[in-house]
């Protein structure tokens, strides 16, 4: 019974019933791991949208190329001369690609059992893995700038406030602005509490003359993939 339910679906010939069938599974498939994807997660509709289809388009693909490597090494080609001109995207959303596309050889080799099991498998995990505390940071690094005028030297300028309100501060790198009428100070700090304190930011515009401060998490998520 297990060996029949998890036999391909394709024996000799692909026909376009097996076609219908591994396609409709790698869309349902798909659209389940854009599920667990999306739980709680921040995420952009074009690469949902995107992330659901990738099973069925690298299925099709396998399907074409079964046992022909004419076809393949034809394939191979085609598929180099496409350049993907974009930013990284977080691990998350490598890792959720790499997920579609395991789903979708699976369907086009015709083991739609092979790919149900797969999905249930490593969706739990996953599931399991962004909904717990699992390898969460014990501490929050946020990126401090603080502008101030060139007049001021910001040696040493917020050491007791540093000592105060962060647990480690570090000065990353500073640059001039405004026509170089002001300065830059770009920190790594390591706030005493997970929030932002209002006080600490307060503190900072009475020695900054109440010019422009910004602090928050570093970024590690991108726009788009």
């Amino acid at each position: 019974m297990l060996n029949t339910l998890f036999a391909s679906v394709i024996t000799t010939t692909v026909n376009w019933q097996a076609i219908l069938l591994c396609t409709l599974s790698s869309l349902i498939l798909g659209i389940a791991a854009t599920g667990i994807y999306c739980y709680k997660n921040m995420y952009t509709k074009s690469f949902v949208a995107t992330l659901a289809l990738l099973p069925a388009m690298v299925q099709i693909v396998i399907m074409l190329v079964n046992g022909n490597l004419g076809a393949g090494v034809a394939v191979m080609g085609a598929f180099s001369l496409v350049r993907f001109r974009s930013v990284p995207g977080s691990a998350r959303e490598i890792g959720s690609l790499f997920f579609a596309m395991a789903l979708g050889l699976a369907t086009g080799m015709g083991y739609i059992g092979y790919a149900v099991l797969f999905l249930i498998i490593v969706g739990i995990a996953n599931l399991v893995l962004y909904s717990t505390k699992f390898a969460s940071p014990r501490y929050v690094d946020r990126e401090l700038k603080i502008t101030i005028p060139e007049s001021l030297d910001y040696d040493g300028l917020f050491d007791d406030l540093f000592q105060k309100y962060t647990a480690q501060h570090e000065l990353l790198r500073v640059r001039t602005t405004n026509m170089g009428s002001l300065y830059e100070l770009c920190y790594l700090v390591r706030l005493n509490d997970r929030q932002i304190s209002k006080a600490f930011l307060d503190d900072i515009r009475c020695r900054n003359g109440n010019l422009n401060i910004v602090c928050g998490k570093i970024s590690t998520v991108r726009d788009e993939l």
